[in-house]
């Protein structure tokens, strides 16, 4: 059996008396993109740190291309790309300059011309760090993660403060590196990117993996989902619930708006469809209303902010 790209085993992390990972566990197939969801303070960037090497397991085992992070760190990094929120590049260093020297860490990295031209950033080579917007910022952490054609590229909230197009070409880029069989461990809160780009989606909460799977067994486990139309007001809805099975449900609120739960299928549908025939009624403004992988984080985790 191939060796997974990340294996995480009752992992625990604390700061004093506060628990940050507790028991997490989580397993990364090769080759694929994985995205990490949780609130904040749930533990992913601690859990990322030990991934990288950057924190020691206090207890619970870490494993990133089957070695160990930090004692065989020098064997990983060249195998591994990783992306910082805090930038990683040097306060004073020029754009440019500090692509450039990452490159030169690596015995064959990718055409720095072409990366920077890529992900938009000619116009700012010169520019020290410190002076490049919060999106140059980013692009250049993500440039410098995957300018040594690494077999596992971390990416903690790789988009965050990205304009739309900035955001596309992020994304585009990651596309591709999966296509190229790089394995892609992503921290986000961005629903609408987890569902693009992840394989396997992982929510994290108080430390622990509460659930996983891909964005679509997330989406429909457990979730009612509903049709939604229009039609005239005051239609006995019995004979539809009878074609139905028990866990479905038929609410007519207001008048001439109705609502049909349960789990939508073409047997769902071609029986709302048979129905209103039968009644000569035409369905007007029919909607398939399914929960998104937002309403699935926001079930699990809960709507409260925290601090």
């Amino acid at each position: 059996m191939s060796v997974p790209a990340v294996e995480v085993s009752n992992l625990v992390m604390r700061y004093g008396e506060v628990t940050a990972v507790d028991g997490l566990s989580l397993r990364v197939e090769p080759a694929t993109t994985t995205a990490i969801l949780g609130p904040n303070g749930a533990g992913k960037t601690t859990m990322l740190e030990t991934c990288e090497g950057y924190r020691a397991p206090q207890s619970g085992t870490v494993r990133v291309l089957g070695l160990d992070p930090v004692r065989q760190h020098g064997a990983l990094a060249p195998r591994l790309g990783v992306m910082l929120q805090s930038g990683g590049a040097w306060s004073g260093v020029r754009a440019g300059e500090m692509l450039g020297y990452v490159a030169s860490l690596y015995a064959h990295p990718l055409p720095v011309a072409d990366l920077v031209e890529r992900l938009g950033l000619a116009s700012c080579g010169r520019t020290p760090y410190r002076r490049l917007s919060g999106g140059e910022q980013q692009r250049l952490g993500l440039a410098m993660a995957i300018v040594g054609r690494p077999e596992i590229v971390v990416l903690d909230e790789p988009t965050a403060g990205l304009d739309p197009q900035s955001r596309r070409a992020t994304w585009e880029l990651v596309e591709q590196l999966a296509t190229d069989g790089v394995s892609v461990v992503l921290t986000t809160h961005n629903m609408e990117e987890a569902e693009r780009l992840a394989r396997r989606v992982a929510v994290v909460d108080h430390g622990r993996v509460i659930a996983s799977g891909s964005p679509g067994e997330l989406m429909s486990a457990g979730a009612k989902n509903t049709i939604r139309f229009t039609a005239k007001p005051g239609l006995h809805t019995d004979e539809l619930l009878w074609a139905l099975p028990d866990e479905y449900s038929v609410v007519e609120e207001p008048a001439g708006h109705y609502r049909v739960e349960g789990e939508v299928t073409p047997h769902t549908l071609a029986a709302v469809t048979a129905w209103c025939a039968s009644l000569d009624v035409m369905p007007e403004d029919l909607v398939i209303e399914k929960h998104s992988l937002e309403d699935v984080f926001l079930s699990l985790t809960g709507k409260r902010l925290r601090a």
